[in-house]
């Protein structure tokens, strides 16, 4: 009945909304969406800047440590640097581009950047002092606090890290797994820094290993409830292994992958939840290599796409009435685009070879993943009921009124004069204006339960955008942009 109600509610949709239309343009969205990364930049920005409403910022950061931490980006429409979802979102662009790369055209080169703006900035983190891993930059309680663009920035630039006293293992497995993901993308384009790459991520995981320990528990109010480690640190390690078992064919990662023990088995892929991506990772050596020793991975794998299929007897998935994912109400598309990539990737692995799997008496092929992952990118490039496209600068009608400091703020060509900590908030902040600067490729929280979204700067639940939602659905926007679907 379940899936009966899913088809006929689909269906209904379709013919409702007249969505039965051209498909949205992916090779546009994919543009946009790594473009965007350009307005996330911290540091001293190229004369090839993108996004040309940014300028230069954070050039002292690291300063109080003494060392140089500046670069990245920052997380999201504020001015901190937090290296946890960094590192997730530097993970899940390498990831795009390892399985999509082929399929990115003009886009790989600058995936490739964007990718090594984040690369140089983790190299710093984790090389700057020994026996110490810096993971954030920036007071998140006093930046919280402010409204102004990152030029203008006066707050204090606190460093924090993590060391054997104060470890922070899921930190530093994401690291880990940030670095050692990116050493494959560069490894034909740069040898000599994807050896660099991969030779800091094995230090850093072994540092991950040896002084186990939330950062959470390390760093308190500096992350927390900001970006705290829910899930606890063995699914980084368990990711981490992972990725480096991907870079290296070790046997060591192998035996320490098994060595981890049974998993969860969320129905959830975020920042803070790695399981199911580090499933799909291995899944791999099992679909394509026939690898009966990743068999149990491909199992968990499956056991997370019946927790996600609408029309699975398994499902604990909701969908909104216009066949949105609908995970939790904070910034739901970050679940969206990341279980999107999952689904996308399994379904390429079963289709190289042929490979179908049963959810219960449910029959599911590559194409009943690609259906629900195609569903969730229309939909967020505006195939929904109120045809609003949550990728900014997408299509006739998206959000104006993000919650992002840069964009909502005037540019420094346009108002030189500085505008201090509280100095945003009137005019700007309060504004029913739109922002004067378009974040092109930006994709936001996204719209609430009921498929509508109010398109209000205050309300950052759902008007924020952040590096690693845009992160996710890269390798998604260039299968569909590279396929005949």
């Amino acid at each position: 009945m379940r899936g009966f109600s899913f088809c006929l509610l689909f269906s209904f949709s379709f013919f409702l909304l007249g969505f039965v239309q051209s498909n949205p343009n992916y090779k546009d969205a994919l543009t946009k969406s790594i473009l965007f990364f350009e307005g996330q930049r911290s540091g001293k920005v190229p004369p090839s800047q993108g996004i040309n409403w940014r300028s230069t910022s954070g050039l002292s950061d690291g300063l109080l440590a003494h060392v140089d931490l500046t670069g990245g980006y920052y997380d999201a429409g504020d001015n901190v640097k937090f290296n946890f979802p960094m590192a997730f979102t530097t993970t899940m662009l390498s990831w795009s581009t390892i399985e999509y790369g082929r399929r990115m055209g003009p886009e790989l080169q600058n995936a490739r950047a964007a990718i090594r703006w984040a690369t140089d900035y983790l190299l710093k983190c984790a090389r700057a002092t020994p026996g110490k891993l810096y993971v954030g930059v920036g007071d998140p309680n006093v930046d919280h606090k402010c409204w102004e663009r990152p030029e203008d920035m006066d707050t204090v630039r606190s460093v924090y890290s993590v060391s054997a006293r104060n470890p922070g293992s899921d930190v530093a497995g994401e690291t880990a797994a940030a670095l050692a993901a990116a050493s494959i993308v560069f490894r034909k384009a740069d040898p000599n820094y994807s050896e660099l790459l991969l030779s800091t991520a094995k230090n850093v995981f072994q540092f991950a290993l040896k002084y186990q320990g939330a950062y959470s528990d390390s760093l308190g109010s500096a992350v927390c409830p900001f970006y705290c480690s829910y899930s606890g640190y063995k699914d980084e390690l368990l990711w981490g292994a992972a990725w480096l078992f991907r870079a290296t064919n070790q046997m060591y990662y192998y035996n320490l992958i098994k060595s981890l023990g049974a998993d969860d088995q969320p129905d959830i892929f975020s920042w803070d939840n790695k399981y199911a991506g580090a499933h799909v990772l291995l899944s791999r050596r099992a679909l394509l290599n026939n690898d009966k020793n990743f068999e149990q991975y491909k199992v968990e794998a499956e056991n997370f796409m019946c927790k996600i299929l609408p029309n699975s007897p398994f499902t604990t998935t909701q969908y909104t009435q216009g066949g949105l994912m609908y995970k939790l109400p904070e910034s739901n598309l970050q679940y969206v685009t990341s279980i999107t990539f999952l689904l996308t990737t399994y379904a390429k692995y079963m289709k190289s070879t042929k490979h179908t799997f049963n959810c219960g008496n449910l029959m599911v092929t590559p194409n009943s993943l690609l259906y629900v992952a195609k569903r969730q990118v229309d939909y967020i490039l505006g195939v929904n009921p109120i045809q609003m496209s949550y990728m900014v600068g997408f299509g006739p009608h998206f959000p104006k009124r993000i919650h992002h400091r840069g964009s909502s703020l005037p540019s420094l060509a346009s108002h030189p004069q500085t505008i201090g900590c509280d100095g945003g908030f009137q005019p700007f902040f309060y504004s029913a204006n739109p922002n004067p600067n378009i974040l092109i490729g930006a994709i936001v929280g996204g719209p609430n339960q009921s498929d509508g979204f109010p398109d209000d700067r205050s309300d950052y639940s759902h008007s924020e955008p952040a590096t690693y939602i845009n992160a996710a659905i890269v390798g998604p926007l260039a299968y569909f942009g590279g396929s005949s679907k």
